[in-house]
């Protein structure tokens, strides 16, 4: 199974300057902060389970944006308020992905309960409009370019990464960066 690192490096080498991405807290902003540290990216810290309702208000302020929220599955199934207020919403301009592993690897590699929940029938009544559950990744299967609200469930491997740096911003250097591209 593909590492979830390597999933993240192939999604930032397809975004551009209109891509707006916002990763949830723990190793997914941290990686995404290692491949492609940009003014674009949002990272979450501290704040697990609230990156889609925050990319829910950055769609709806900036509806020429297109905006991909990275998720894992413990912090998807910790908000799932939020999946139900995007679908009402139906917002076009999200691409919400999940990397699923199946635990909650930052704090330790606990279990989730997300081999149990079809992630993708929540985004469907949720009202999204486009979900895709993948299990051999391939990044031609990802597409930022619909006009309708996406969900893409992506199957990843447990790895181990304690090497890798943590997010260097400050939140407030983050949310400084951040505002000036909006």
């Amino acid at each position: 199974m593909i590492s979830r690192s390597e999933v993240i490096k192939m999604i930032m080498k397809k975004t551009t300057s209109d891509h707006l991405v916002l990763s949830t807290t723990g190793m997914i902003s941290r990686e995404v902060f290692s491949h492609d540290d940009r003014q674009e990216n949002f990272y979450m810290i501290g704040s697990m389970g609230l990156a889609s309702s925050f990319g829910l208000g950055i769609a709806k302020s900036n509806p020429d944006k297109k905006i991909i929220i990275l998720d894992g599955d413990g912090s998807f199934l910790m908000n799932l308020g939020a999946a139900a207020c995007i679908g009402f919403y139906n917002t076009s301009n999200i691409v919400h992905i999940i990397l699923d592993n199946f635990s909650y690897e930052s704090t330790g590699s606990q279990n989730s309960i997300s081999n149990k929940i079809d992630l993708c029938n929540i985004a469907k009544s949720s009202g999204y409009k486009f979900v895709d559950e993948i299990i051999n990744f391939d990044i031609n299967k990802i597409s930022f370019d619909k006009k309708e609200l996406s969900f893409y469930r992506i199957h990843v491997g447990i790895e181990s990464n304690e090497e890798i740096s943590r997010v260097a911003h400050t939140p407030e250097e983050i949310t400084s960066n951040f505002k000036l591209i909006l």
